[in-house]
């Protein structure tokens, strides 16, 4: 089967810095940088900022009176990549990743007309940046709950940053970007783009009925 390389994608891209919306930080950065290797490749994307949302603690996809991640979840399910980019807290991924990811648990118990989950067909990666080792870590945490919650996952899915320990560097302000992760970054958006170009021709089958 002839894959077609010119069927339109979009990404989105949570910012999950524990910083508020419109304030520099090293993550958004990095998002930024993943955001220009995707126009690369002909793919707009989105990048939301989670702080600036009211996303209410819980594990269904609306938790009632004032919760804004409804209006999250509408994009994700519109989109074809996710990015989950998070700083290094404490060794661990930020605690707005976790309740970004949290909340997508509830596609564990929906489905479409065909038995998918509506993150079937979608491509999960991570960004990481922190001035902590933990990159490894961090990104083992999120491809896994990527993973446990069905997205798909394309090889080297991660790209990240770490600069030296007990230091204020941080990666929004390095200039020029390493080449490393100049080169981490547009590995992980050319095979996260790829997977999904072949996931949007074939995609995953319909869940069997029990017999």
């Amino acid at each position: 089967m002839a894959i077609s390389t010119s069927a339109e994608l979009r990404a989105l891209a949570f910012n999950c810095s524990l910083k508020p919306p419109g304030q520099p930080s090293s993550t958004a950065a990095m998002l930024g940088h993943v955001r220009d290797a995707l126009a690369t490749h002909g793919v707009a994307c989105e990048i939301v900022s989670a702080t600036g949302f009211n996303i209410l603690p819980g594990v269904r996809s609306d938790e009632g009176s004032g919760d804004e991640w409804p209006e999250l979840r509408a994009k994700v399910v519109s989109s074809d990549i996710i990015v989950i980019g998070s700083p290094i807290w404490i060794g661990q991924p930020s605690s707005v990743a976790k309740r970004v990811l949290e909340r997508m648990d509830a596609f564990l118990s929906e489905a479409d007309e065909s038995g998918r989950m509506p993150s079937y067909g979608r491509v999960g990666a991570a960004a990481v940046v922190g001035n902590e080792d933990g990159a490894h870590h961090v990104g083992a945490e999120i491809y896994q709950a990527l993973n446990d919650l069905g997205f798909s996952l394309a090889a080297n899915a991660l790209t990240y940053w770490v600069g030296e320990a007990r230091t204020s560097g941080e990666y929004r302000q390095l200039h020029p970007v390493p080449d490393s992760t100049t080169d981490a970054t547009r590995m992980m958006v050319r095979n996260a783009v790829h997977l999904a170009r072949l996931l949007k021709n074939a995609p995953y089958p319909p869940k069997l009925a029990r017999t």
